[in-house]
């Protein structure tokens, strides 16, 4: 009886532990609608392909924040709102949508990839429109 009860408080333990959140595309999204560079760097992956309308390059993630952060203030962001969004395979996903901030709308693009238990925000792009 000790076993059996054993195994099922293994079971649910291990039942629960796997559905623990993952970072996920609305957390992301969120971060950029607040123009919250900080809790955007949470889902950095460790080299980030950003491009912004008058530079674009692969950063590391502490540069990378740095950048963000710089042009969401410089431009002041007001919302973001998502036009499209899916997944590819290998579990990638893409959203893009409208950066609206004090300076004029951006066209912008995320593509985030799974790694490991993390989906990691690997490209960034901001157009102007």
């Amino acid at each position: 009886m000790k076993s059996m009860v054993g195994l099922a408080v293994l079971t649910l333990s291990l039942v629960l532990v796997s559905f623990r959140p993952l970072y996920t595309l609305d957390e992301i999204t969120t971060a950029i609608r607040i123009g919250n560079a900080n809790d955007l760097s949470r889902y950095l992956d460790s080299r980030v392909d950003i491009s912004l309308p008058d530079k674009s390059d692969t950063y590391s993630k502490i540069q990378a924040e740095m950048i963000i952060r710089d042009f969401f203030t410089t431009n002041g962001v007001q919302n973001f709102l998502i036009k499209r969004k899916g997944t590819n395979g290998g579990g990638s996903e893409f959203c893009v949508g409208v950066l609206q901030t004090h300076n004029g709308d951006y066209r912008t693009t995320l593509f985030i990839k799974q790694k490991g238990d993390k989906q990691l925000l690997q490209e960034l792009r901001f157009q102007a429109q």
